[in-house]
C-alpha cells in the first residue's frame, strides 16, 4: 500500500534528503501520525520542493539556528525571518509551505493530519477544532514540544529498540497539546478520573503480557474494552500506577530476572525472550531500572544466601 501521509520519504525527498526516518502511530480512523527527524549539513542551494498537499499539519522542532529563513506559502514569499533552535514551528499543508535551502538544517516534524484532531475533539466532547492558529515563520517557546522531540529523538536513532506503546502514548500527548495549545481545544466535560474495572485492568495486563515486545497498538487494546485511546491509557495508569508502556517495561524486567534464575541461559537469549531488541538494549534498560547491570545482578543473585533452586 502506498504511503498517503507527509512523513519519512515524502518529506524528505523535497528537503533533499534520501533518507528520513520516522515512526508511525495511527489515529482511531486508521490515519497515520508520524515524527520524521529531517538533517542536511551539506544542502545544494535551492526552493524545497514542494510537499503533498493535504489537510494536515506539520509542527517542527529546530535543533539548529538558520538565519534569514525565506518562508514561502501558496507560490510567494511571506515573509523572512531568523528560525532559532529550541524553538517550535507549524506549517499547513494545505498551503504549500516551502523555504530557501541554502544553509544546514536539522529537525523533527511531527506529521498531524485533521483527522487525529477531530478524534482527540471527539474523545473529549469539544468542539471540531478549525484551524491550529500559527503565523508562518514566527516559532513558539514550546516547552512540551522540546521534551517530547528529545525523547522521540533516541527511540529514531534506535529503531529496533521502538516500543510501540511507547510511540503511541507520546504521540496521543503530543496530539493532545497541539490540540489544547494551538486549536483551542477546551473539553465540554470534565474527564472521568476513575480507574478500569478490575476485569478490564486483568484482561488488559494479559494482553500486554502476551506481547511483550510491545507490538500491538494501543487503539487495539483500547478498542477491545470500546473506550477511546486518551481514556483508556489514563484508566490504567490510575489501576496500575503506570502508563501502558513502562508497565510492559516493568513485565520485561521481572521476566528477564526469572530467566536469569537458569544459570546457563545466555543473557543474548534471556534479551530477546523478556521482548528487548538485543543484548545491549536489555543491559540499558534492565540498568536503568535496577541499578545495575543483569550480568552483576545474576552473580549477585547466585551468592545470595538461601536461594530457592
Amino acid at each position: 500500500m502506498a504511503q498517503a501521509g507527509v512523513y519519512g520519504r515524502r518529506l524528505g525527498q523535497p528537503l533533499q534528503l534520501k533518507h528520513a526516518p520516522s515512526l508511525i502511530t495511527r489515529s482511531l480512523r486508521s490515519d497515520a501520525l508520524a515524527v520524521t527527524e529531517i538533517r542536511n549539513d551539506n544542502p545544494v542551494r535551492d526552493l524545497s520542493g514542494s510537499l503533498p498537499a493535504d489537510d494536515a499539519y506539520l509542527v517542527s522542532l529546530k535543533f539548529r539556528d538558520y538565519d534569514d529563513c525565506e518562508c514561502w506559502e501558496d507560490g510567494r514569499c511571506i515573509t523572512k525571518s531568523n528560525i532559532r533552535s529550541g524553538a517550535t514551528y507549524l506549517y499547513d499543508l494545505k498551503r504549500d509551505p516551502r523555504y530557501v535551502i541554502d544553509k544546514p538544517f536539522h529537525s523533527v516534524f511531527f506529521y498531524l493530519p485533521r483527522s487525529a484532531l477531530d478524534d482527540i475533539a471527539r474523545q473529549s466532547r469539544a468542539r471540531r477544532i478549525d484551524e491550529l492558529g500559527y503565523e508562518p515563520g514566527i516559532g513558539h517557546d514550546d516547552g512540551v514540544i522540546r521534551h517530547l522531540s528529545a525523547v522521540l529523538l533516541e527511540a529514531l536513532r534506535r529503531p529496533e529498540e521502538v516500543n510501540q506503546l511507547f510511540v503511541d502514548h507520546v504521540m496521543l500527548a503530543f496530539t493532545a497539546h497541539v490540540a489544547r495549545t494551538y486549536g483551542g481545544l477546551r473539553s465540554v466535560t470534565a474527564p472521568a478520573r476513575g480507574g478500569l474495572a478490575a476485569w478490564q485492568a486483568r484482561q488488559a495486563c494479559e494482553r500486554l503480557e502476551a506481547d511483550l515486545r510491545g507490538k500491538i497498538p494501543l487503539k487495539q487494546i483500547a478498542a477491545e474494552f470500546d473506550l477511546s485511546v486518551s481514556h483508556f491509557s489514563r484508566a490504567f495508569r490510575v489501576s496500575t500506577g503506570l502508563p501502558p508502556h513502562q508497565w510492559l517495561l516493568q513485565q520485561r524486567v521481572k521476566v528477564a530476572k526469572q530467566l536469569m534464575a537458569v544459570r546457563d541461559l545466555p543473557l543474548s537469549e534471556i534479551a530477546i525472550a523478556a521482548g528487548f531488541a538485543n543484548q545491549s538494549h536489555f543491559t540499558r534498560v534492565f540498568s536503568a531500572a535496577v541499578g545495575i547491570s543483569p550480568a552483576l545482578w545474576r552473580r549477585e543473585m547466585y551468592r545470595a544466601p538461601n536461594i530457592e533452586t
